[in-house]
């Protein structure tokens, strides 16, 4: 399975909710285990389902009807502590992508080092896509990692992204295998010296 992430077209799940803490994203008791595998079961899990486990249908994740690899979140998604699980959960869930108008610092460096792109919009947009969703839960948006854009109903916005990030999901390296790819390179230099 390939890690990398340039161009994602899909339909998106929208979760119109602000302040979203990364407890609420994966809860506490959820962060026992030693691997990755699992979490997406868990994302929004008390919001998701009742006591005795079975699912509350009023919750977004929920419905049918909202599907795809892009999660919609309102603004200072993934606040609260600094848990590398919430990013965990949302990429196993299936999302490739998060957009929100805010992202929490700690949140948004832990979705880029788990191959799940942050994509920060401005408020006016983020409410755009809101509308969109809600009109018609097929509205495709798209995000192109290499353009910096995102584009929805043929309006577009750029978003920014650190360029050592951005070549990392583009060619789904971690800080290792960048450096790996460097190898060469580094190489050449020393022999240099």
């Amino acid at each position: 399975m390939s890690k990398s992430i340039n161009k994602i077209n899909s339909t998106a799940v929208p979760v119109h909710l602000e302040n979203v803490d990364t407890d609420q994203i994966i809860p506490a008791r959820f962060l026992k285990a030693t691997t990755r595998d699992g979490f997406g079961d868990n994302l929004f899990r008390d919001w998701r389902y009742n006591s005795d486990g079975t699912p509350k249908k009023d919750f977004i994740l929920n419905n049918p009807t909202y599907s795809g690899k892009i999660l919609v979140a309102g603004k200072n998604f993934g606040c609260g502590s600094s848990r590398e699980h919430a990013a965990w959960a949302i990429k196993d869930a299936g999302f490739d992508v998060v957009i929100s108008s805010f992202f929490a610092d700690i949140f948004r460096n832990n979705a880029l080092n788990n191959f799940l792109l942050p994509v920060i919009v401005s408020e006016d947009f983020l409410q755009l896509i809101f509308a969109a969703i809600q009109k018609d839960p097929k509205t495709i948006i798209s995000v192109d990692l290499e353009a910096q854009t995102i584009t929805l109903n043929g309006t577009s916005q750029t978003f920014e992204i650190n360029n050592y990030k951005k070549t990392c999901l583009l060619n789904g390296y971690d800080d290792i295998d960048f450096l790996l790819n460097l190898k060469p390179e580094i190489e050449a230099f020393e022999q240099k010296q």
